[in-house]
């Protein structure tokens, strides 16, 4: 899988970074362009994700102090590389290259949160 840098998928308010990259190195074709071989990903992310919890939360701040309520949890297990692959391949997963501040904070693969049954087998709600 080649990566791109599209300048325009950028978000508006990282406006500000995306005209630093512009000065220094430009807003074409990333040089050299990043690959990783389908195998590799899939390897790589079922050592993380095999299984693992998904919950969501509603948040408020009281008095300075931020407090969550958790109104749903899944048991995620079975991970599955295909559908890995494929969400990748369909938009579902991005790829954030975190390096805004001046230092590279490694590669995140972030998925649309709609999605998580696109990569496991089973899913179970508590």
């Amino acid at each position: 899988m080649l990566v791109s840098f599209d300048s325009k998928s950028v978000s508006p308010k990282h406006e500000k970074w995306l005209k630093t990259v512009e000065q220094r190195v430009g807003l074409g074709e990333l040089n050299p362009q990043p690959y990783w071989g389908f195998d590799d990903l899939n390897a790589k992310a079922r050592t993380k994700l095999i299984n693992c919890f998904y919950l969501r939360a509603e948040t408020k701040y009281e008095k300075g102090a931020e407090y969550f309520r958790y109104t749903e949890i899944y048991i995620l297990s079975d991970f599955a590389g295909d559908k890995f692959i494929n969400a990748i391949e369909s938009g579902y997963v991005l790829i954030d290259f975190d390096a805004r501040s001046g230092h590279n904070h490694g590669t995140k693969f972030r998925l649309k949160q709609e999605c998580r049954p696109r990569l496991y087998n089973n899913i179970t709600v508590i």
